[in-house]
């Protein structure tokens, strides 16, 4: 069974109850969930802008039980690289980092960003869209 690594997107689309957030419950009961430091960072922030305290924000995602990946050196070289690839898809930092962590582990990502489906076959890497 592969795991899952989710997206800001998904991770935020689950915690805010929008499109989507059902597919990301049942994922996070289903198998290992992983979410990279960056994208992390993402969340953290989103959910500040949202009202919440850094602390709040942190037990939020320890309730969700994502298992969190290091951004280090190694990544960081994949995720630049992808930059040719993603650019014209307007794709951030954040989503080519997901996508190189995806790549780096052989995990299968959830993003509510549709636009990701396009580079899967282009990038080997499996992508789902929690959105409908």
């Amino acid at each position: 069974m592969s795991k899952f690594l989710l997206d800001a997107s998904a991770v935020l689309a689950y915690l805010n109850r929008e499109p989507g957030a059902e597919r990301v419950g049942r994922a996070l009961f289903e198998r290992p969930c992983l979410i990279s430091s960056v994208n992390l960072t993402e969340v953290l922030t989103r959910l500040m802008d949202w009202g919440m305290s850094l602390e709040q924000a942190w037990t939020t995602i320890e309730d969700t039980n994502l298992h969190i990946i290091e951004y280090g050196t190694e990544l960081a070289r994949a995720t630049a690289g992808l930059r040719p690839t993603t650019r014209p898809l307007g794709l951030s930092l954040g989503d080519r980092a997901c996508l190189a962590t995806a790549k780096h582990l052989n995990a299968t990502v959830l993003t509510a960003d549709r636009a990701w489906l396009d580079l899967a076959p282009t990038m080997d890497i499996r992508i789902e869209c929690v959105r409908p």
